[in-house]
Parts: C-alpha cells; structure tokens; sequence
C-alpha cells in the first residue's frame, strides 16, 4: 500500500488542476451509487424523496471546501433512518393518509435538523471530536446492527407491495403475513432488485462490476416497471391473481427542483419530541459521521489523518444548511467512501464533483426518477440493513469475547424495545457491569489512575492502575499524545482489568506511532488473562 503523499497539494486549487480527471471519473461513479440510495434513504425517512438528494449536493460540494477529510463521502446515510422516521412520525406523520399533516411533520423535523446541524457546528468549534471514542465498540456495533434490524423491518413491506404499521417488533413478527398479502408485480421488481444486491459481491470479475449494484437494479427495474406500467393506475393479472399496480408504486420528484425547496417550522424545536431528536440528530449522528472518517483513514492508500474536529464542523453546516432547504441530515458514509477509494479518487474534490453530477442530474432529467419502482429502493435498503446486522457481526463480537456478545445483543435488544438513546445507554451500562464482575473497582470507570515518568533518554513511562476501559480511554489518550518522547510504553501491569476497547483503541495508536517514526510499547499483561483468543480480546488480573 503506498503510504507517501500524494504529489498534489491536498485540498487546494492546484490540487484540483492535478488530480481532477481522477476525481472527477470517481465522483461520477459514486454519483451512480449515490443517486438510488439517496432516493431510497428519503422515503424510508419518511422525507420527500428529494431530499436524499439535496443532502448529498450540499454535503458534496459544500464539505469539501471545509473537511479535511480527503477521501470521505458526505450525504444521508442508512444508519439515521430510525432517527429521521421517529421525528416525523411523532410530529404527526401519516404515511400519506394525511398529506398536508405529512408535510408539516416534514417541516417541523427540517426545524429539528437545523438546530441538531448547529449543535455540530459547536461540536466542533469546541473540539469534541474526540468524544466519538467514548463508546464502547461492542455498542456502537450494536447500535448499528440494531439499526439494520429496524431497516428491515420497515423495508421488506415496501419490497413486497404491501402496507405495514405497528412497532419494529410487531412488524418483525408480521413478516409471514406480509408474504401472503405480498402484490405479485411489485414483490417480482423487489425479488429480482433483491437477488441482485445479495447476489452482486459474490461476482469476482472486476469488468463484470463495472456497473455498481444499485444502478444496475435500476436499469432492471426501471423497465420492469414500464412493462408492467405501473405509473397508470390498473389491475393486471400475474402469478394465478389479480394485481393492482398504480404510480404510488414509483418514485415522486417535482419536474422543478426549485419548487422542491422546502424551509423549517421551528415551532416543534423547543417541545419534548423537538429536544428528544435534536440530542439523537446531533450525537448518533456526529458518532456515526466520525466512526467512518476513522475507518475511512484506516483504508486510504496514503494513510492520510482526518481532522475530526473540522470534519464534525463540516458536518454540522452541511446539516444546518441542509435542513434549511428541505434536506436529511447527512454523515461521513462509508459504503459510498469506500467505493470512492476503489474507483482511484485522489483527494476530497470527488466528493465535490459526487454532488455536481447529482445536482446535474436532478436538474436536467428529474423525469427518469420517477420512473423508479419503490420496491427496487426498497430492496436496496434491506440488503443494507442485513449487511449492518449480518450473522458475521454477531460472530465477530463471539470471537472478541462472549462477554462482548452479551453488550452487542444487550444494545440490540434495548433499541428495538425502546429507541437508540435508551438502547445504547443499555448497552454501556451492560458493559460497566460486565467490566465490575471482572475486577474493575467501580470508581475506576469513572477517574482514571494514571501516572506519567521519564524512562530515561528519549522515552516516557505512563502507568495506568486499578482499569483501563472505555470510560476512561480518552483521558489516556490525551496523556499519550501529550509525550514528546520518541518511545512511549504504556504500562499496565497494575491495571486489573483492561477492556476490549482500549486494547483496539492502543492498537491503532500504535499505528499512528509507527506512521510518525515513533514508538508506543504496551507492557504489564504478562500477568493478566485473555477473555478470548482474539489478540485484541479484554484481559483481566489473574488470581
């Protein structure tokens, strides 16, 4: 992996001049991507469907003269759909029974959005960026696995053609009826959309995926749709039945997207649903948008750092801005960040030509998006949803630790059975628990014991008593990156208990170390036990 820096100057004009073809061709490639999961994301949220789109025009263009994140993607994102869809139902949504109760519902989650957006903003005015290290791993994978469950879950309805209500898991457990009462036509578009999402990343040929998943299920179903003509309301006969199909089936943008322009209604800002959503909005997802810049990091081909901090900042106005025209929230996403980074772009003015190419297209030919079945965005979604919970993340968190497990399944379980901010503070108190039965005392989750010596020449010593855990991973890591010293250890032998968090988070560190020609040594476990046979696995005092 080439771990040089690029022979452009990042992030400025002479940077574009020298890398634009480049940037340009995977900017036009993730815009193919982005287009159909833009849509997707915005009716699931229960938001226009145009409004998926107007975020990714402000968070492409906008954040890229503001991040520093080079090779990140900004636009909405699967993992705050629950967010988005709790908002507006709870501010009267109807799911198109009421149409003018649905559209100030919108409005009043716009007002929600913009004030979220400016919380970010402070967010990283104040440098909190580093607050994203806070949470425990196994919950933040919970968090997202339960996310993915709850996608499904409202999704695989749509898919099939048919209505849903209830709660979450009331839905779950409706899951056979849905296929029983399933519409023939639109359950064929959403069962081939299906089979080509799942069935796509088992093609090895790289010429045979030239064209990203979700387009090619658009240049399916789009015909499908046509043939079937959906977008006229009638009855068809298919599959031994007969079927209504009609343009509640498609996709609906305005022929102008001006017109689309949507402003705030701040009156719902300062209610309890108002104060409940802007807190969700701004942390989840300012914790969600800073875990993928830090994956994003992890794979780009020149190890370049994101400055959280301005990228949180970048963030926060994209949202703020975003919302004040009618736009979701948006994050850093990693699935369109990734295929960014596979398709050769080279600095952050992708992301910007992701969001030209996107407001080209809404703009010139909004007629073709409406030609979309809902079941083939529908069915996009759930292939996401089933990536965020699939059987491998619950294995994964076996092979960390069973006790990993238990906080994984705990967040999962506390999401679905009340909502993601009760569920995850489930999941760290599961956590504080399971750290406490294993030896940590109880005031060391909450004050760190850590002292800091010189181990002679250019090296430094910082000791670590009582726990090393999540809670207090920040405040060490604040004291290792204080040393000037060529090599640091960290010693942990006094410790009697360290979790699975901070052996993850000194692993990375350690990274960082190597890449700055710097040493960081970890000492102390020889006298300690793994929970597991993962490297990476928590350790507790023997005896």
């Amino acid at each position: 992996m080439n771990t040089q820096t690029p022979d452009v100057p990042l992030g400025t004009l002479d940077g574009l001049k020298k890398s634009w073809k480049a940037d340009m061709l995977s900017g036009f490639l993730v815009f193919l991507i982005a287009l159909p999961l833009c849509l997707a994301i915005s009716l699931a949220c229960g938001y226009p469907a145009i409004a998926g789109v107007f975020t990714a025009i402000v968070g492409g263009i906008l954040s890229a003269f503001i991040s520093n994140s080079e090779l990140t993607i900004k636009g909405p994102a699967a993992g705050l759909i629950v967010i988005a869809l709790g908002c507006v139902t709870e501010f009267g949504f109807t799911g198109g029974a009421d149409p003018t109760a649905d559209f100030q519902a919108y409005r009043l989650a716009l007002g929600v959005g913009v004030v979220a957006g400016v919380i970010q903003i402070l967010f990283g005015v104040f440098r909190s960026g580093i607050l994203g290290e806070f949470f425990p791993t196994s919950a933040v994978h919970g968090l997202l696995a339960s996310i993915g469950v709850l996608v499904i879950a409202t999704q695989v309805p749509i898919t099939l053609g048919v209505q849903a209500e209830g709660t979450p898991l009331e839905r779950l457990a409706s899951f056979p009826q849905y296929f029983i009462d399933m519409n023939p036509v639109i359950a064929l578009i959403g069962g081939i959309s299906l089979v080509i999402m799942f069935g796509f990343p088992l093609i090895k040929n790289p010429t045979l995926k030239i064209i990203p998943a979700p387009m090619l299920v658009l240049l399916i179903a789009v015909p499908l749709g046509i043939f079937f003509d959906i977008g006229t309301e009638h009855t068809i006969a298919f599959a031994g039945q007969e079927s209504s199909v009609g343009p509640r089936y498609l996709v609906n943008v305005p022929s102008n997207m001006f017109s689309a322009l949507t402003f705030p209604d701040f009156s719902g800002v300062l209610t309890s649903v108002g104060i409940k959503y802007i807190i969700m909005f701004s942390l989840i997802g300012s914790l969600e948008s800073l875990l993928s810049a830090k994956a994003v990091d992890q794979i780009d081909p020149w190890r370049r750092k994101t400055n959280l901090d301005k990228d949180l900042l970048a963030v926060g106005i994209g949202n703020t801005v975003a919302a004040f025209i009618g736009g979701l929230p948006m994050i850093s996403e990693i699935v369109r960040s990734k295929a960014n980074i596979d398709n050769g772009a080279r600095t952050r003015f992708a992301n910007m030509f992701h969001g030209i190419f996107l407001l080209l297209f809404v703009a010139l030919a909004p007629a073709l998006i409406n030609q979309i079945p809902l079941a083939a965005l529908a069915a996009m979604l759930v292939f996401t949803g089933f990536r965020l919970a699939s059987p491998q993340e619950f294995m994964h968190m076996y092979k960390i630790g069973r006790e990993q497990l238990i906080v994984f399944v705990s967040t999962i379980l506390g999401v679905l059975a009340t909502d993601l901010l009760i569920g995850i503070m489930i999941g760290i108190l599961v956590k504080a628990i399971i750290h406490v039965i294993n030896g940590a005392p109880i005031g060391s989750l909450f004050k760190p014991s850590i002292r800091v010596g010189t181990g002679g020449g250019d090296s430094a010593t910082i000791k670590v008593d009582d726990s090393a855990v999540f809670s207090t991973w920040i405040a060490l890591k604040s004291r290792i990156e204080a040393q000037s010293a060529k090599e640091v250890v960290v010693d942990l032998s006094g410790t009697k208990f360290v979790d699975h968090t901070v052996m993850a988070n000194l692993a990375a560190l350690k990274r960082e170390f190597e890449e700055g020609d710097r040493q960081l040594s970890i000492a102390g476990l020889d006298g300690h036990q793994q929970l597991s046979g993962h490297p990476l696995s928590g350790r507790k005092r023997k005896g």
